[in-house]
Protein backbone atom coordinates (compact mmCIF):
# COMPACT_ATOMS: atom_id res chain seq x y z
CA UNK A 1 0.00 0.00 0.00
CA UNK A 2 1.17 3.44 -0.90
CA UNK A 3 1.90 6.12 1.85
CA UNK A 4 -0.54 8.59 2.89
CA UNK A 5 0.03 11.48 0.52
CA UNK A 6 -0.71 15.07 0.45
CA UNK A 7 -0.84 17.15 -2.45
CA UNK A 8 -0.80 21.25 -2.57
CA UNK A 9 -2.29 23.40 -5.35
CA UNK A 10 -0.70 26.94 -5.58
CA UNK A 11 -0.59 29.67 -8.22
CA UNK A 12 3.10 30.74 -8.72
CA UNK A 13 6.48 29.55 -7.72
CA UNK A 14 7.10 30.41 -4.05
CA UNK A 15 3.98 30.43 -2.88
CA UNK A 16 4.78 26.44 -1.99
CA UNK A 17 7.64 27.74 0.05
CA UNK A 18 5.48 30.84 1.89
CA UNK A 19 2.19 29.20 2.26
CA UNK A 20 2.45 25.70 3.14
CA UNK A 21 6.29 25.07 3.05
CA UNK A 22 6.51 24.33 6.72
CA UNK A 23 3.95 21.40 6.34
CA UNK A 24 5.63 19.53 3.41
CA UNK A 25 8.98 19.55 4.84
CA UNK A 26 7.07 18.26 8.08
CA UNK A 27 5.11 15.14 6.32
CA UNK A 28 7.83 14.70 4.07
CA UNK A 29 10.44 14.21 6.79
CA UNK A 30 7.81 12.02 8.27
CA UNK A 31 7.62 9.60 5.42
CA UNK A 32 4.28 10.81 3.42
CA UNK A 33 4.12 11.27 0.23
CA UNK A 34 4.40 14.95 -0.92
CA UNK A 35 4.16 16.96 -4.10
CA UNK A 36 3.12 20.53 -5.31
CA UNK A 37 1.13 21.27 -8.51
CA UNK A 38 1.96 24.93 -9.76
CA UNK A 39 -0.65 26.99 -12.16
CA UNK A 40 1.43 29.44 -13.73
CA UNK A 41 4.92 29.39 -15.17
CA UNK A 42 5.87 27.30 -18.01
CA UNK A 43 9.36 24.76 -18.08
CA UNK A 44 12.61 26.32 -19.00
CA UNK A 45 11.73 29.57 -17.55
CA UNK A 46 13.95 31.35 -14.28
CA UNK A 47 11.51 30.62 -12.00
CA UNK A 48 10.46 27.44 -12.87
CA UNK A 49 14.14 26.25 -12.00
CA UNK A 50 13.85 28.25 -9.09
CA UNK A 51 10.60 26.05 -7.90
CA UNK A 52 12.46 23.02 -8.56
CA UNK A 53 14.83 24.25 -6.08
CA UNK A 54 12.60 25.31 -3.65
CA UNK A 55 10.92 21.91 -3.88
CA UNK A 56 14.01 19.61 -3.39
CA UNK A 57 14.64 21.48 -0.29
CA UNK A 58 11.50 20.94 0.82
CA UNK A 59 11.10 16.84 -0.41
CA UNK A 60 8.15 17.55 -2.07
CA UNK A 61 9.33 15.87 -5.51
CA UNK A 62 9.41 17.77 -9.13
CA UNK A 63 7.32 20.60 -10.46
CA UNK A 64 4.08 19.85 -11.65
CA UNK A 65 3.20 22.85 -14.05
CA UNK A 66 0.15 23.27 -15.52
CA UNK A 67 1.63 25.98 -17.59
CA UNK A 68 -0.24 29.10 -17.29
CA UNK A 69 0.71 32.78 -17.35
CA UNK A 70 1.38 34.41 -14.73
CA UNK A 71 -1.07 37.30 -14.70
CA UNK A 72 0.19 40.51 -15.96
CA UNK A 73 3.43 38.42 -16.83
CA UNK A 74 3.51 37.31 -20.08
CA UNK A 75 6.84 36.21 -20.66
CA UNK A 76 6.03 33.42 -17.66
CA UNK A 77 4.37 31.00 -20.15
CA UNK A 78 4.62 32.63 -23.93
CA UNK A 79 1.31 31.90 -25.72
CA UNK A 80 -0.72 30.47 -23.04
CA UNK A 81 -3.31 32.67 -21.58
CA UNK A 82 -3.30 34.29 -17.95
CA UNK A 83 -4.21 31.99 -15.42
CA UNK A 84 -6.90 33.85 -13.87
CA UNK A 85 -8.26 33.99 -17.35
CA UNK A 86 -8.38 30.15 -18.71
CA UNK A 87 -11.24 28.43 -19.19
CA UNK A 88 -12.29 27.14 -15.85
CA UNK A 89 -13.61 23.84 -17.15
CA UNK A 90 -10.20 23.19 -18.96
CA UNK A 91 -8.34 24.25 -15.78
CA UNK A 92 -10.46 22.19 -13.54
CA UNK A 93 -9.93 19.21 -16.07
CA UNK A 94 -6.34 19.39 -15.98
CA UNK A 95 -6.27 19.58 -11.64
CA UNK A 96 -8.71 15.91 -11.73
CA UNK A 97 -5.63 14.76 -13.97
CA UNK A 98 -3.13 15.78 -11.31
CA UNK A 99 -4.99 14.95 -8.46
CA UNK A 100 -6.06 11.50 -10.09
CA UNK A 101 -2.37 10.66 -10.85
CA UNK A 102 -0.94 11.46 -7.46
CA UNK A 103 -3.71 10.06 -5.36
CA UNK A 104 -3.44 12.19 -2.28
CA UNK A 105 -5.55 11.38 0.92
CA UNK A 106 -5.38 15.23 1.69
CA UNK A 107 -5.15 18.42 -0.85
CA UNK A 108 -3.93 21.88 0.11
CA UNK A 109 -5.03 25.21 -1.78
CA UNK A 110 -6.08 28.57 -0.55
CA UNK A 111 -8.67 29.84 0.91
CA UNK A 112 -11.41 31.85 -0.90
CA UNK A 113 -10.12 35.01 -1.14
CA UNK A 114 -6.90 33.57 -2.11
CA UNK A 115 -5.10 34.12 0.76
CA UNK A 116 -4.61 37.77 0.06
CA UNK A 117 -7.11 38.59 -2.79
CA UNK A 118 -4.56 38.07 -6.07
CA UNK A 119 -6.90 37.00 -8.81
CA UNK A 120 -4.80 33.51 -9.66
CA UNK A 121 -4.70 32.47 -6.05
CA UNK A 122 -8.69 32.91 -6.07
CA UNK A 123 -8.94 30.88 -9.72
CA UNK A 124 -6.72 28.79 -7.81
CA UNK A 125 -8.93 27.80 -4.81
CA UNK A 126 -11.91 27.88 -7.15
CA UNK A 127 -10.73 25.39 -9.43
CA UNK A 128 -9.29 22.84 -6.87
CA UNK A 129 -12.63 23.19 -4.69
CA UNK A 130 -14.05 21.98 -8.57
CA UNK A 131 -11.19 19.39 -9.23
CA UNK A 132 -11.23 17.52 -5.38
CA UNK A 133 -14.99 16.97 -5.92
CA UNK A 134 -15.19 16.04 -9.64
CA UNK A 135 -11.97 13.65 -9.26
CA UNK A 136 -13.96 11.03 -7.26
CA UNK A 137 -16.77 10.77 -9.92
CA UNK A 138 -16.09 7.98 -13.10
CA UNK A 139 -18.72 10.14 -14.73
CA UNK A 140 -16.57 13.32 -14.87
CA UNK A 141 -13.25 13.37 -17.07
CA UNK A 142 -12.95 9.69 -17.72
CA UNK A 143 -9.65 10.89 -19.90
CA UNK A 144 -8.21 12.21 -17.06
CA UNK A 145 -7.82 8.77 -15.33
CA UNK A 146 -9.23 6.60 -12.87
CA UNK A 147 -11.10 8.39 -10.03
CA UNK A 148 -9.68 8.91 -6.60
CA UNK A 149 -11.60 10.81 -3.76
CA UNK A 150 -9.10 13.24 -1.22
CA UNK A 151 -10.74 12.53 2.03
CA UNK A 152 -10.09 16.02 2.81
CA UNK A 153 -9.18 19.48 1.59
CA UNK A 154 -7.63 21.65 3.66
CA UNK A 155 -7.17 25.75 3.48
CA UNK A 156 -4.44 27.56 4.40
CA UNK A 157 -4.86 30.97 5.96
CA UNK A 158 -3.71 33.20 8.35
CA UNK A 159 -5.80 34.15 11.72
CA UNK A 160 -7.21 37.22 11.36
CA UNK A 161 -5.25 38.26 14.86
CA UNK A 162 -1.73 37.85 13.46
CA UNK A 163 -2.97 39.56 10.29
CA UNK A 164 -3.47 42.69 12.26
CA UNK A 165 -0.43 42.26 14.09
CA UNK A 166 1.91 41.93 10.86
CA UNK A 167 -0.26 44.77 9.38
CA UNK A 168 1.12 47.92 12.10
CA UNK A 169 4.86 46.56 12.08
CA UNK A 170 4.95 46.12 8.15
CA UNK A 171 2.73 49.37 7.39
CA UNK A 172 2.54 51.18 10.61
CA UNK A 173 -0.75 51.57 10.58
CA UNK A 174 -3.88 49.55 11.70
CA UNK A 175 -5.30 46.90 9.66
CA UNK A 176 -8.89 47.72 9.42
CA UNK A 177 -7.76 51.06 7.81
CA UNK A 178 -7.10 49.41 4.49
CA UNK A 179 -9.33 47.28 2.46
CA UNK A 180 -10.05 44.07 2.76
CA UNK A 181 -8.15 42.00 5.03
CA UNK A 182 -6.03 38.46 4.48
CA UNK A 183 -7.36 35.54 6.36
CA UNK A 184 -10.26 34.73 8.90
CA UNK A 185 -11.53 35.38 11.87
CA UNK A 186 -9.37 33.13 14.71
CA UNK A 187 -12.15 31.19 15.66
CA UNK A 188 -13.03 29.66 11.90
CA UNK A 189 -9.79 28.05 12.36
CA UNK A 190 -9.73 24.53 12.35
CA UNK A 191 -6.05 23.65 12.15
CA UNK A 192 -2.88 25.17 13.53
CA UNK A 193 0.35 23.60 12.86
CA UNK A 194 3.91 23.82 14.95
CA UNK A 195 6.47 24.00 12.19
CA UNK A 196 8.95 25.64 13.90
CA UNK A 197 11.16 22.77 14.12
CA UNK A 198 11.26 23.08 10.12
CA UNK A 199 11.35 26.83 9.97
CA UNK A 200 14.72 26.97 8.75
CA UNK A 201 13.93 24.62 5.62
CA UNK A 202 11.13 26.53 5.05
CA UNK A 203 13.12 30.08 4.52
CA UNK A 204 15.77 28.25 2.63
CA UNK A 205 12.94 27.30 0.28
CA UNK A 206 11.80 30.84 0.33
CA UNK A 207 15.16 31.93 -0.55
CA UNK A 208 15.76 29.84 -3.74
CA UNK A 209 13.16 32.00 -5.03
CA UNK A 210 16.40 34.36 -6.04
CA UNK A 211 14.30 36.43 -8.55
CA UNK A 212 11.53 37.14 -5.84
CA UNK A 213 14.30 38.22 -3.02
CA UNK A 214 16.39 40.11 -5.84
CA UNK A 215 12.56 41.92 -6.07
CA UNK A 216 11.83 42.54 -3.12
CA UNK A 217 8.20 42.51 -2.15
CA UNK A 218 7.17 39.29 0.50
CA UNK A 219 10.49 39.32 1.38
CA UNK A 220 11.12 42.59 1.90
CA UNK A 221 8.62 42.99 4.79
CA UNK A 222 9.57 40.01 5.94
CA UNK A 223 13.00 40.19 6.70
CA UNK A 224 11.55 43.63 8.08
CA UNK A 225 9.47 42.51 11.13
CA UNK A 226 10.98 42.23 14.27
CA UNK A 227 12.21 38.57 14.96
CA UNK A 228 9.78 37.60 17.13
CA UNK A 229 6.88 38.21 14.73
CA UNK A 230 8.40 37.02 11.57
CA UNK A 231 9.43 33.69 13.71
CA UNK A 232 5.73 33.54 14.06
CA UNK A 233 4.65 33.57 10.65
CA UNK A 234 7.42 31.01 9.23
CA UNK A 235 6.63 28.70 12.68
CA UNK A 236 2.86 28.67 12.28
CA UNK A 237 0.46 27.31 9.61
CA UNK A 238 -3.35 28.05 9.58
CA UNK A 239 -5.87 25.78 7.47
CA UNK A 240 -9.16 25.37 7.65
CA UNK A 241 -10.50 21.76 6.98
CA UNK A 242 -12.91 20.75 4.77
CA UNK A 243 -14.24 16.89 4.54
CA UNK A 244 -14.70 15.22 2.17
CA UNK A 245 -15.62 11.82 2.60
CA UNK A 246 -17.63 11.10 5.76
CA UNK A 247 -15.90 10.90 9.20
CA UNK A 248 -16.14 7.05 9.45
CA UNK A 249 -15.24 6.69 6.27
CA UNK A 250 -12.04 4.88 5.19
CA UNK A 251 -8.97 7.09 4.96
CA UNK A 252 -6.06 7.20 6.79
CA UNK A 253 -3.75 10.24 8.36
CA UNK A 254 -0.83 11.08 7.50
CA UNK A 255 2.43 10.06 9.85
CA UNK A 256 3.57 12.39 12.71
CA UNK A 257 0.65 14.04 14.84
CA UNK A 258 -1.91 13.33 12.57
CA UNK A 259 -3.23 16.84 12.20
CA UNK A 260 -4.21 16.68 8.93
Amino acid sequence: MAEPGLLCVHAHPDDEALWTGGVLAKYAGAGARTGVVTCTWAEGTRRAGELERSLDILGAGAPRLLGYADSGVPDSAPGAPPFSEAPFDEVTERLVGQIRRFRPDVVITYDAYGGYGHPDHVRAHRATVAAVEAAGHDQLYPESGAPWQPRALYLVTVARSVVAEVWREAFGERAEDGGPLPGVPDERITTVVDVRPWADRKWAALHAHVSEVERGAAFTRLTSLPAPLRDRLLGTEWYLRRDLVPAAGPGRDLPGEGLL
